[in-house]
């Protein structure tokens, strides 16, 4: 068999160099059972998932380029409807969200593109993408079949939009630019909807009365190109099923029509990480048996990778306690390099596939039993007398030899042989042939000067009478805060007059975090994670007799992106008591005169933004250092060269950064997993985001954290071989 080893580079070299893109000039795009058909020819289409928001224009064409290199055909993206709209009527395109631009990259440099409109996108993205003014339209219920969320009729501020309105406004953005591939654009396929199935049941016969009202709407646009819903399995005539997983090639049932093809629109690279979460690490080789398992049983002629780059959750825009760095184990790592052997192990699966499409996609397909846990798949177009199989070995811990066409073949655990001729091995998917690496980190500067920092405490909200809003019962965090901000202050004032001599304050909270102040003094916090919805916080407190300010914090990590009946999830304070320890007796505030302050202070001053630093006042920072509720703020100059740019947080606890007045995300590095580490502690700063010389960073600290340890580190890459070393700074626990 060695020799046929040989081969496989031959061929898989004469693939990369005879495999030259045609650039994409448009045409007639249908389907039939076997594949997408463009310009009257089948099609096996490798896609993978790039969303323009999580990087940024500068960093586009080489996104796009790497892809394209890595052997893919399309780039996917969803459209993020709360960046476009973010209030009724007000739309914004440009810069990070300039969808047109970035459409016209992906065809300028030859490759096809999907766009997955939705609306309602998950995508582990706020609020599942939708803006939040709708949450306070009359009567609206979120993806079903109600007309305020359908297609409105009655006049909101003057306007008349929704879902049917939104998905118009960007097909018809797109036919004005020309950008379908009926128009000799780049678009080849479109998606209504996103996973609706997993809510379906839960509007009952609503429900499918929606699925078939948004795939009528959807083809009554007349894209001139298909449409697709995900993991929807009652997706109507003409739209396409599609399956979202790890494995479709075992769970797809396969499409709803033998006249549609399988596709494959999420094939998971990694998966999204939560604050407290260890990354998921999926093997190249996994996935290129999953991929090829897909095209061989299920006759599978589109495979989209997501994501193939992850990047960047900047500001406020992950769904709640998702981390700011996204996919970050995606082909293409966050900053945007090749992440090895993922990239090139996936780029010879194509080129393997590459060379053998047109009999995989007109010859007459097979099925038998090599073995007890192998099997073979053989497609033959008996005219032209051609021949490909895939020879599958199931067994995940045990190598099998098994005889093929009276040849003996020695097949490595969980993997399938690619074999272009029916007897030459080009491609095994267990057998990586690309080199390994890894990031290197090197600080470019610490912070370390106690002189180049300033320091500013936000103010602790108390009670007044003249606050702007009261109320006699805790209200519910997103509907004050409007999605304006993550914080919330819910105050109050009360005589103490109670018998309690070791009082305790008991907080029962359906928000993300809980910090408590008690006349202006923090006493604590308290937060939940992913996986646990509600969490109680118990803080023994100091009372003074007469009048005492209890003001709490709820803070949200992000909003909720997912799930039946979206518009009424409730977020923040549930219960609010104080308990005496010495006896059983408790004073319930949760019906009270409450008041509400959304928001802190320097985020309604702008302080992070150059030209309003000057609305508070900053000092010295040695006062502030493990302070809750601080603002930092220094100015840098950029690092030299072009390597991508992190900043290293590892010395901080959480809240949110800005460079030159743009969000580089949340933070929360006193979040540690089950190992004891934090989920992120590097965070992406885009070259764009820098000027050469004095950029301003600014931090805002919840808890408490130590400035003078943070660095600048520039990120490359090395084979494992190469020696590197890590900053070791110890985290701060928000406990």
């Amino acid at each position: 068999m060695e020799w046929r080893w040989l081969q496989f580079w031959v061929m898989v070299v004469v693939v990369l160099i005879t495999d030259e893109r045609v650039s994409v000039s448009g045409g007639n795009v249908t389907y039939d059972g076997r594949s997408l058909i463009i310009d009257g020819q089948r099609k096996i289409l490798f896609s993978g998932s790039i969303h323009y928001p999580r990087s940024t224009p500068e960093m586009w064409p080489s996104l796009i380029g790497k892809a394209k290199e890595g052997g893919l055909d399309v780039i996917q993206t969803y459209v993020f409807w709360n960046l476009h709209e973010p209030q009724p009527g007000q739309y914004d395109f440009s810069g990070r969200y300039d969808l047109v631009k970035f459409i016209k990259e992906i065809q300028a440099q030859g490759l096809y593109a999907c766009l997955r409109i939705g609306p309602f996108i998950e995508s582990e993205w706020t609020y599942g993408g939708f803006p939040f003014w709708l949450h306070d339209v009359p009567g609206i219920v979120y993806r079903t079949d109600n007309e305020p969320f359908k297609a409105c009729t009655l006049p909101i501020t003057n306007y008349i939009f929704y879902m049917q309105n939104f998905t118009t406004k960007i097909v018809n953005l797109m036919k004005s630019e020309g950008l379908y591939a009926s128009q000799g654009g780049p678009i080849i396929l479109s998606q209504i909807e996103n996973e609706y199935q997993n809510v379906e049941a839960a509007f009952h016969e609503k429900g499918p009365a929606y699925v078939r009202w948004a795939a009528k709407m959807a083809v009554d646009l007349q894209t001139g190109v298909p449409w697709v819903m995900c993991k929807q399995t009652d997706a109507p005539d003409p739209v396409i099923n599609t399956c979202n997983g790890m494995q479709c090639g075992k769970t797809f049932g396969g499409p709803n029509s033998p006249n549609k093809p399988s596709m494959w629109t999420e094939n998971w690279t990694s998966f999204y990480q939560v604050y407290g979460g260890e990354p998921y690490i999926r093997s190249a080789e996994n996935i290129a048996f999953h991929v090829a398992l897909f095209i061989a049983r299920l006759n599978g002629s589109y495979v989209n990778y997501y994501m193939y780059h992850g990047g960047t959750n900047f500001g406020r825009t992950s769904s709640a306690y998702v981390i700011t760095g996204y996919y970050d184990q995606a082909p293409l790592d966050e900053y945007g390099l090749l992440r090895q052997p993922k990239w090139g192990h996936l780029k010879q699966l194509h080129a393997a596939f590459r060379n053998c499409s047109t009999t995989l996609l007109q010859g007459m397909r097979t099925n038998f039993s090599l073995g007890q846990l192998q099997e073979a798949y053989v497609f033959q177009e008996e005219s032209a007398g051609r021949c490909v199989a895939f020879l599958v070995n199931n067994d995940e811990k045990t190598n099998a030899t098994v005889q093929f066409r009276n040849i003996s073949y020695d097949l490595m655990p969980m993997s399938i042989s690619i074999l272009p001729d029916c007897e030459n091995v080009i491609f095994n998917t267990a057998k990586v042939n690309t080199s390994s690496n890894k990031r290197i980190t090197r600080s470019a500067q610490i912070f370390d000067s106690v002189d180049s920092w300033e320091g500013s405490k936000d103010v602790i909200q108390n009670f007044e009478p003249t606050i702007s809003l009261q109320s006699d019962t805790l209200l519910e965090h997103m509907n004050v805060t409007k999605d304006k901000s993550d914080y919330l202050w819910y105050t109050m004032r009360f005589q103490h007059n109670i018998s309690c001599t070791e009082p305790v304050l008991r907080v029962e909270s359906f928000g993300h975090v809980t910090h408590a102040f008690v006349n202006g003094i923090n006493t604590g916090n308290a937060h939940g994670s992913h996986d646990t919805k509600q969490f109680i916080m118990e803080i023994p407190v100091l009372l003074n007799d007469g009048s005492n300010n209890i003001s709490l914090l709820s803070v949200m990590v992000g909003l909720p992106d997912s799930g039946a009946f979206l518009e009424s999830k409730f977020a923040g304070l549930k219960r609010v008591e104080i308990h005496c320890n010495e006896t059983d007796q408790f004073y319930n505030f949760t019906n009270y005169a409450w008041g509400y302050q959304v928001g802190l202070l320097g985020e309604k001053l702008q302080i992070y933004r150059e030209e309003n630093l000057d609305n508070i006042e900053w000092n010295n920072i040695e006062g502030y250092f493990n302070q809750s509720l601080t603002w930092y703020m220094t100015f840098f100059d950029a690092p030299v060269g072009n390597d991508p740019v992190g900043l290293n947080l590892s010395s901080m606890a959480k809240g949110e950064a800005w460079i030159n007045g743009q969000s580089i995300g949340r933070y929360w590095v006193s979040f540690l997993t089950s190992k004891g580490q934090p989920s992120q502690s590097m965070y992406h700063v885009p070259r764009s985001f820098l000027k050469d010389s004095e950029n301003l960073l600014v931090l805002l600290e919840e808890v408490g954290g130590n400035p003078l340890h943070i660095s600048l580190d520039t990120i490359s890459l090395s084979s494992l071989s190469e020696s590197t070393s890590y900053h070791q700074i110890p985290s701060i626990s928000l406990e």
